[in-house]
């Protein structure tokens, strides 16, 4: 069973769902998201199902989408996430039909010191191990902000990104506001947030805003290889790295503090990583750009 310490208000909406990660079985949590593990290749793939309102979130799919996250952040058999939506779109972001019938008040909605679910549901989360968002179709307000919280963005050439909630009034409060100018610099950030204009793939990548492009009907599955790519390296030193990288955009009081904290988290790797890996490549692992001595180049090439 899912571990029982969520939040109230989300195990009090909840169904229970068998907690079955690493057996690579499909499964449904409230009707609305995927799961799927490749045992494998140790990835976890997550997709929004609600085709019939471009995968908007509403409530129950936002604790889903949460509750998926932190099993996956918890399951040492998933390496990697990968995001995505189906029927065609990423996320059209908060249901605003759903909301409209609200009073505004009803949606249980609280502050990031109060709680780390957030309304479009694992953007508060600060995980331990890669996601990376396969964006093809509407990417768009909040939906715009679960393609951010990801690390990495493979988008297909259908995709339209964009802060749209800016003509509806809705603000960014998943994270929107934090991670844009980060990633693509706070004029650009501005651009898109001021406006609430579209921006194609082709765009998305030139700013930064998208990591790979792919041909439509492609993004899955090269998000999937992508993931499995990352997944096949020494996942303690490429976790450690990335958290300090995370920690010096984010966290850190400066650059002396951020290099320090790089060097004693790093130094714990050598001994269980570094070290075979040297030995490794003494003995003629890992050159010109081979993964294994079985294995040439990586699948998907991106």
């Amino acid at each position: 069973m899912f571990r029982r310490r969520l939040i109230g208000y989300l195990a009090s909406s909840m169904s229970r769902i068998p907690r079955q990660f690493s057996s690579g079985r499909n499964y449904t949590a409230i009707g609305t998201v995927k799961v799927e593990v490749l045992g494998d290749r140790n990835v976890c793939v997550i997709e929004i199902v609600r085709p019939e309102v471009r995968n908007a979130v509403d409530p129950p799919t936002a604790k889903a989408l949460y509750t998926a996250f932190r099993e996956f952040d918890e399951d040492q058999n998933c390496h990697v996430a990968v995001l995505h939506g189906t029927g065609g779109n990423f996320c059209a972001g908060y249901d605003l039909k759903a909301f409209s019938k609200s009073d505004g008040t009803e949606n249980g909605i609280e502050p990031p010191n109060v709680s780390d679910v957030g309304p479009m549901g694992p953007t508060r989360l600060k995980l331990s191990k890669p996601v990376i968002a396969a964006v093809s179709g509407y990417a768009v307000a909040g939906g715009l902000e679960l393609a951010l919280m990801c690390d990495l963005r493979v988008v297909d050439e259908s995709a339209i990104m964009g802060v749209f909630c800016r003509r509806f009034g809705v603000p960014l409060i998943d994270g929107g506001t934090v991670r844009l100018p980060h990633l693509i610099g706070l004029s650009r950030a501005l651009d898109l947030i001021l406006t609430g204009r579209p921006v194609d793939a082709q765009e998305a990548l030139t700013i930064g805003l998208a990591n790979r492009v792919v041909p439509t009907g492609t993004v899955l599955e090269a998000a999937i290889d992508l993931a499995a790519d990352i997944a096949q390296f020494p996942q303690r030193c490429m976790r450690t790295d990335r958290t300090s990288a995370l920690h010096s955009v984010y966290t850190t009081d400066s650059f002396q503090e951020a290099l320090a904290r790089e060097f004693y988290n790093g130094i714990k790797v050598i001994q269980e990583e570094s070290l075979p890996g040297a030995r490794s490549f003494a003995k003629g692992a890992g050159r010109h750009g081979k993964f294994s001595d079985s294995k040439t180049d990586p699948p998907s090439k991106l």
